[in-house]
């Protein structure tokens, strides 16, 4: 196994410093002494997204426009937080009722994983919600326009297979959220 180094930070400053959005220009050592000067960070927040399933054996998905991309998707529900104020547990929680109005009596934690640790800082805490039931009122911010969509569990796969579900962070939580429903039968 190759050993390998970690880069050395030497400086670091933020060129873009608002509440929406924040990029650290970093300059570093490389393992062979080389240093570059302008690589560029996107300090992001961690995100919460939730496998949700009713009693019908349905998965609890949301449909709205995503600006970065320009299209209208279907993921799971998911949203931000902040781990000094909120966990990643009551974020779902918190989410999975604001987007859609479903809730759940428990939440499981599935994995967290990275985003895109090339350029990004967060993490993705995915969850596993089941038996929800719809018992709230939905709360959305104001950049939020969401239609909720209850889909048969047997049919996620070939949504996805379609590219009906393309979103990353939902594939990756429902391909886990499916494997820890298969563990329980």
């Amino acid at each position: 196994m190759k050993n390998l180094t970690k880069w050395k930070l030497l400086r670091s400053r933020f060129v873009i410093n608002n509440k929406w959005c924040q990029v650290r220009q970093d300059e570093i050592e490389l393992p062979n002494g080389q240093i570059i000067d302008d690589f560029f960070v996107n300090v992001r927040p961690n995100i919460a997204l939730v496998f949700a399933t009713t009693e019908q054996q349905e998965l609890v998905l949301v449909r709205q426009y995503r600006h970065g991309v320009g299209e209208i998707l279907l993921e799971l529900p998911a949203g931000s937080f902040n781990p000094a104020e909120e966990s990643g547990k009551s974020a779902a929680a918190r989410e999975l009722a604001e987007e859609t109005g479903y809730v759940a009596e428990e939440i499981l934690e599935l994995a967290t994983l990275y985003d895109n640790p090339v350029k990004d800082t967060n993490s993705i805490y995915l969850y596993f919600a089941k038996n929800v039931k719809l018992a709230s009122k939905v709360e959305l911010d104001i950049t939020e326009d969401i239609e909720v969509v209850l889909v048969p569990i047997s049919e996620v796969l070939v949504k996805i297979k379609r590219r009906e579900i393309c979103v990353s962070g939902s594939i990756a939580a429902i391909f886990l959220g499916l494997e820890f429903l298969n563990k329980q039968r």
